[in-house]
């Protein structure tokens, strides 16, 4: 996630909360998330250096007609500074900050592979064991880390990565064969 994604979230989410309308606003950044990820159309749109930002404001609208004013207002300034192409890392914010206040949290587990159901169920297992917590789970898929996983549950972070091991073991190589050269 980027980090003005998160700063619009975390404003959008204070503001829903000012009003009383944090479940609608949940309801209508899930439509958001999904309706976007379904259609390419709509990210191409979205991204599109060359979409005047007026046709991008009016198309947001017109698919989103039935809207609250909070989330129109966020269409509204996405478009005026230039960064609709964050609205849906902007609804996923948005729906992340939502669940950790309302006391769910959300695990990332980043692995070289797709994990399958059973994997997943056994580091659903695993983060209710160090927290104490449910917890619902994003897969993410970085090759870069060769094999094993990195687990991130809000400040926790737990990195038993094969990419990890190799630096650490590069760096204690390093280390002792600096210390021999004394």
């Amino acid at each position: 996630m980027s980090r003005a994604a998160v700063r619009y979230a975390k404003a959008i989410l204070a503001l829903a909360k000012e009003q009383n309308t944090t479940d609608v606003i949940f309801a209508a950044m899930q439509q958001i998330k999904d309706t976007v990820a379904s259609s390419k159309d709509l990210k191409d749109l979205l991204n599109s250096p060359l979409v005047k930002s007026e046709i991008k404001k009016s198309s947001l609208k017109a698919v989103f007609a039935n809207s609250n004013a909070i989330v129109e207002g966020l269409f509204d300034a996405l478009v005026d500074n230039k960064r609709v192409n964050v609205l849906p890392n902007v609804a996923e914010s948005f729906i992340a900050l939502y669940k950790q206040d309302e006391g769910a949290q959300i695990a990332v587990v980043t692995t070289a592979v797709p994990l399958n159901a059973e994997l997943e169920a056994q580091v659903l297992e695993k983060v209710k064991a160090l927290t104490g917590k449910e917890a619902s789970l994003k897969s993410v898929v970085d090759e870069s880390i060769i094999g094993g996983f990195v687990l991130r549950v809000g400040d926790l972070q737990y990195n038993a990565s094969v990419a990890s091991q190799l630096a650490n073991l590069k760096r204690t190589y390093e280390d002792n064969s600096f210390v021999s050269q004394l």
